[in-house]
């Protein structure tokens, strides 16, 4: 299972009006440790970024799974409630979780996830689907390939 951290990077970002911006921006990555989350992170982020650059938090999140989509441009965040029915007292119990998913627009990133839940057995129900502000999700890497994400 993996363990995901949110990862903030302040920089100072040229904007496309030529101005230049010192920007706080949020990055997700699968990490051991708040340690190797950092060093992931500075890793990741070293080629794109000119200029000094620093990691201004990191914290560990509550996302259970990942719905990719290699044409998608922006991550949306879904809390699913999974319903289950209690034997011996014939209560419903939900019990919920976190996944993001990926999406063009709020309509693509629903069709993500009604496609990545379509072999769940188990009854659920879509609480809410919320655009995030992250920029970019870094996976595991393993060995010499290079690890996924998306932009």
């Amino acid at each position: 299972m993996a363990n995901w951290f949110e990862c903030k990077v302040r920089y100072d970002k040229m904007m496309e009006n030529g101005v230049v911006k010192k920007v706080n921006e949020p990055y997700l990555v699968d990490a051991l440790s708040f340690t190797e989350a950092e060093a992931r992170i500075i890793e990741e982020q070293t080629p794109f970024i000119s200029g000094d650059f620093s990691v201004s938090a990191v914290k560990r999140t509550k996302i259970s799974e990942i719905f990719r989509d290699d044409t998608a441009d922006k991550w949306y965040l879904a809390k699913v409630a999974f319903i289950t029915i209690d034997e011996k007292t014939a209560v419903e119990k939900r019990s919920v979780s976190q996944i993001l998913v990926a999406g063009s627009d709020f309509k693509g990133a629903y069709d993500n996830f009604m496609e990545g839940m379509s072999g769940t057995m188990a009854d659920f129900e879509l609480v809410s689907l919320s655009e995030t502000p992250l920029m970019d999700v870094y996976g595991i890497n393993l060995g010499d390939k290079k690890s996924t994400s998306e932009e």
